[in-house]
Formats: structure tokens, C-alpha cells, sequence
């Protein structure tokens, strides 16, 4: 066996081969291979949010032989093109929606008129067993005994909201009506237990304004409040009347996309279509301007932030973009920041905004056009 050994020195070891780390070579020679930017944005998109697709298979009355199928999945079905199918995504699809306090029900409204409760874990193991992601459709026949609540209401909806005191109710609204539709969860039926609706307008030559609404919130003591398509925020005391107590009134008339309440729901943020950012405080403070009539007080916002001039003062981005005033698409608070108020702009840029110190202080720039 000796003959068929190899000393040691006739067998030197041979250098192991160097692999280049990809990440070292974007740095030195600052290019994006097109496999490592492949890579990077399936990673970005997964730590944005967790993908999944949830069938809307519903039916309008029930799961029996005499239901038909809801509106909202008859509009997204059966197309010819993706491009007639997005369009039609846009058009009907998913307007609004807001988990309760405890993460358990999601509550969602469609541009056709759905409102759906959902249980999120039944719907999202739903989903995960309905759907093969190897290109292949596999949908499997819905349990509609696991539906929570699901309303054709057949009229547009835009916003929807949990009610803080009563997780039992949910409130809908459309920018086409002047009426908010509550609904308790607990009883199945297509009926709402309360209609809110806001004052009539006129102008000055007595036509009737019309006064759509956008954005809704609740209370923590079960007041409700909406903006409008008119620049203005109804709140209503439900204990009081159907008709809004408060009038808050912006000075314009544009339509305000979005309404927030401070954590002590005192204060109230809307923002809108000028791209301003307005503040109104509902501890009953009015300016001199403010007026009563027929116990209906309106007043206008304690401060105003127009976020084109508060991002101009940052020289730095200034220099590389321009900066010009931008619909304000959406408003939100940081849960863990009071005083921080986030903004997303129509064109994708999003920041922060400091409430107590009246600036900004973070701006994000839209993603790249790779991604």
C-alpha cells in the first residue's frame, strides 16, 4: 500500500479559490449588477409589508344556491388585458381599511360598495391555501361561514373606521354623500344602526354645495369626525343629534384627503389637496373670526403648516430638487411619538413633521425607478 502513498511534500495544497463580495464591488466601482438589484428590491418589498393576495369571492345573499356573486369581484373578473384589469383594480378595488385596537378584525370598504369585516388570521390562511405562487390559479370554494360582515351597499366607499369605545361599530363614508353609515358588527344585516349627515350649504346665489366626504375618525369618548370635499371637518356629538355640533373650517375650499386625532384627541390635523397641513383644536378655543349660529359653532384652524415652504428650508434638498406644493395624500401619527406627524405626498415623497417645533425633520425620497 505503500507505493500508492504521495509524500507529503509532492501534494502541496492548493490555494483556495477567492470569491469577490458583490457588496465590495458596488462600492469600488459604484455600478448595480442587475442581479444583485434584482435581489435587493424582492428584499425591499418584503420588509415593506408581507405580500399576499386576498380573494374577494363573496356573495351578496349568503352562500345558498340563490346568491349571486358581489359586485366588487364581478368588476375585477373575467377581463381581457392586464391593462383593462388594473384599471379596473383602481376603479373598484380596496378604498379603505383598519385593523381594531387588538389586531384581530380588519375592516375594509371598496370603490363598489363593500364593507367586509374580516377575521385577519382566517383570511390570511385563506389566502396562503386559495393561491399557488408558481404562476398557476388554484382557488378553492370560500367558507362564507367565517365571513364576519360583508354589506353591498351598492354606492361608493371611501373611508371607514373602528369606533374607539365601541370595537362592536364601524363607520363608512363616500366623497359622492354627505352621510356617515354606522354599522354594529354583532347582528348581520345591511341595515346601518345610525345615518350621520352634514348640514346643508348654499351659496351665495342659494345653489346647494355639495359636501362629500373623504376621511373619518372616532373619539376615544364616541364623538365622530369627518372632513368633506368642501375643506371642512364635521364632528357630531351622537349623543346630541345626527347633525354636526362643530364645524372646523379650513381657508379653503379644496378637499381635505386626510384627518388625524392627537393622542389626548384634543387637537385635530387635516391635510389636503394645496398641500397644507391644517390644526384645529376642539377644547372649544375660537378666533376672533369664529361665529355661532343656530348652536352650531364653526371656526377656522389654529395654525397652518404649507409643507412646500417647510421643506424649502432645508438648503441641502433644495439643491437637488425642486420643491413645489404637492397634494397631500395621507396623515398619520407616530404610535410611539406623539409629537411626530407623518405626511405622504402624491408624488411619493413622505416626511415627518414636528408639531411642537413647527418643522420638518425627516424626508424620504420616493423609490427608484428600478424598483
Amino acid at each position: 500500500m505503500e507505493k500508492y502513498l504521495v509524500p507529503a511534500e509532492e501534494n502541496p495544497r492548493k490555494p483556495s479559490r477567492l470569491y469577490q463580495w458583490k457588496r465590495s464591488l458596488i462600492e469600488l466601482n459604484g455600478r448595480l449588477e442587475s442581479k444583485y438589484r434584482h435581489d435587493l428590491s424582492a428584499l425591499l418589498l418584503q420588509s415593506y409589508s408581507q405580500i399576499g393576495a386576498f380573494p374577494h369571492l363573496y356573495h351578496v345573499n349568503g352562500g345558498g344556491d340563490a346568491a349571486i356573486p358581489c359586485q366588487t369581484h364581478m368588476n375585477s373578473s373575467g377581463l381581457a388585458s392586464d391593462s383593462t384589469r388594473q384599471f379596473a383594480i383602481n376603479k373598484q378595488g380596496i378604498s379603505a381599511l383598519e385593523f381594531d385596537n387588538k389586531g384581530i378584525y380588519l375592516v375594509s370598504v371598496t370603490k363598489s360598495g363593500c364593507l367586509t369585516v374580516h377575521d385577519f388570521e382566517s383570511l390570511y390562511c385563506q389566502a396562503n391555501d386559495s393561491f399557488s405562487y408558481f404562476g398557476e390559479d388554484e382557488r378553492k370554494s370560500e367558507d362564507e361561514s367565517k365571513h364576519v360582515l360583508h354589506n353591498s351597499l351598492g354606492q361608493q366607499l371611501d373611508a371607514v373606521g373602528w369606533n374607539l369605545a365601541n370595537q362592536d361599530e364601524v363607520a363608512c363614508t363616500s366623497m359622492k354623500t354627505n352621510e356617515v353609515h354606522i354599522f354594529d358588527i354583532g347582528y348581520i344585516s345591511s341595515e346601518p344602526v345610525e345615518v350621520l349627515k352634514t348640514r346643508r350649504a348654499v351659496t351665495v346665489h342659494g345653489s346647494d354645495i355639495h359636501k362629500g366626504l373623504t376621511d373619518i375618525a372616532f373619539t376615544s369618548d364616541s364623538r365622530l369626525i369627518a372632513s368633506d370635499t368642501n375643506g371642512g371637518v364635521n364632528v357630531w356629538d351622537r349623543r346630541i343629534s345626527a347633525l354636526p355640533c362643530l364645524e372646523l373650517t379650513s381657508n379653503s375650499r379644496s378637499t381635505l384627503n386626510s384627518i388625524k386625532l392627537s393622542v389626548e384627541n384634543q387637537m385635530v390635523f387635516g391635510a389636503g389637496r394645496h398641500g397644507i397641513v391644517y390644526m384645529w383644536d376642539l377644547r372649544g378655543g375660537r378666533a376672533a373670526s369664529a361665529f355661532q349660529f343656530h348652536k352650531q359653532i364653526c371656526h377656522p384652524p389654529v395654525t397652518s403648516w404649507k409643507l412646500s415652504s417647510m421643506l424649502e428650508r432645508i438648503g441641502s434638498l433644495k439643491a437637488q430638487s425642486d420643491i413645489v406644493s404637492k397634494e397631500v395624500h395621507s396623515i398619520d401619527f407616530d404610535p410611539s411619538c406623539p409629537y411626530q406627524l407623518a405626511f405622504h405626498l402624491d408624488d411619493g415623497w413622505s416626511g415627518i413633521l414636528d408639531i411642537y417645533n413647527f418643522q420638518v425633520t425627516h424626508v424620504h425620497c420616493p423609490p427608484p425607478a428600478w424598483l
